[in-house]
C-alpha cells in the first residue's frame, strides 16, 4: 500500500473515530548541546516534515488526545508538562498539502487546530515513527530555515516559542530539560538558548537562587580546568507549585 493509499484508508477509519474540524499540534522543545530542538516528523506523503499532531477522539478529551497524539506518532510514552498557547484556523491551512485528493477525504476538512507546547529532555526516550511517517527527529531550532516545512507548522513553532518566552519569568523552566544534577552555568545556558540572548551570570545567579526551587547538592561537577562547580537539583514540591501557581506563589 502506497502513502495515498494509507491515507486514504485512515480517511475513512478517521471519520468513524475523530471528530471533525478539530485537531492538536504539540510543539515539543529539547534541550542539547546548548541550543533548543524541535520534536518533527517526516511523512511518507509528499516527504514534508511537521509537526507531530493529529486529531481528537469523540470519546476524549482534549488534552488525554494530545497526550495519545504524542505516544501513537513518535513513541513518546513518559509523562509530560503540556501548556496549550494558542489557537490557529486559517482558512485553508491543510488544503494545499493535501490537494492531491478530493473534497471527501477527512484530512482536506477545514480544521482548527489548538497549539500545545511541551519541554522534554531528548536523552531520555527513543521516538518511534507511526506508520505514515518515514521519520522522527529532533531539529535545532537555528536548523529550521533549512528545511520545508508542511501547512502552518513554522507559525505554530514561532508562536510556541514567543509563549515560551514570555512565560519564562513566571514559570519556572528546567525540570524535563536538564539532567536530575545540574549547575547554574548548565542552566544559564538553558535560559540564554530560550531567550535567544546573553544574560549576565552575576545578576542570573542571583535572581535564580532568590526563586527558591532550587537545592544546592553537597557535590561538585568534577573534571576541566577550572574549579569545580557546584551542584544543584530543583525542589520538586516548589517547582511543581510554582509551575501551577506562578513563580511568586509562596
Amino acid at each position: 500500500m502506497d502513502s495515498k493509499e494509507q491515507i486514504v484508508k485512515r480517511s475513512m477509519e478517521a471519520k468513524k473515530i475523530f471528530l471533525p474540524h478539530l485537531s492538536a499540534d504539540p510543539v515539543i522543545f529539547g534541550f542539547d548541546q546548548n541550543e533548543l530542538k524541535v520534536l518533527l516528523i517526516k511523512t511518507n506523503y509528499r516527504k514534508l516534515w511537521l509537526l507531530p499532531g493529529g486529531y481528537v477522539g469523540k470519546n476524549e478529551d482534549l488534552d488525554e488526545a494530545v497526550v495519545r497524539i504524542l505516544k501513537d506518532r513518535a513513541g513518546i510514552t513518559a509523562d509530560v508538562y503540556l501548556d496549550e498557547f494558542g489557537v490557529f484556523g486559517k482558512r485553508n491551512r491543510s488544503e494545499h498539502y493535501f490537494e492531491d485528493f478530493d473534497e471527501t477525504l477527512f484530512h482536506k476538512q477545514r480544521f482548527i487546530s489548538i497549539g500545545y507546547y511541551a519541554l522534554y529532555n531528548p536523552s531520555r526516550f527513543n521516538l518511534v515513527p507511526d506508520e505514515f511517517s518515514e521519520s522522527c527527529e529532533w531539529i535545532y531550532l537555528s536548523k529550521l530555515s533549512e528545511i520545508e516545512l508542511a501547512m502552518d507548522h513554522r507559525e505554530i513553532i514561532e508562536k510556541a516559542l514567543l509563549t515560551l518566552r514570555e512565560k519564562i519569568s513566571i514559570k519556572p523552566i528546567g525540570y524535563n530539560l536538564l539532567p536530575e544534577k545540574f549547575t547554574l552555568s548548565e542552566l544559564q545556558k538553558l535560559y540564554e538558548a530560550i531567550l535567544g540572548k546573553e544574560l549576565n551570570r552575576g545578576n542570573f545567579y542571583r535572581k535564580i537562587k532568590n526563586l527558591g526551587i532550587l537545592n544546592k547538592l553537597e557535590e561538585q561537577r568534577r573534571g576541566g580546568a577550572h574549579k569545580s562547580p557546584d551542584l544543584y537539583s530543583f525542589d520538586e514540591e516548589k517547582y511543581a507549585r510554582a509551575l501551577k501557581n506562578g513563580l511568586n506563589s509562596w
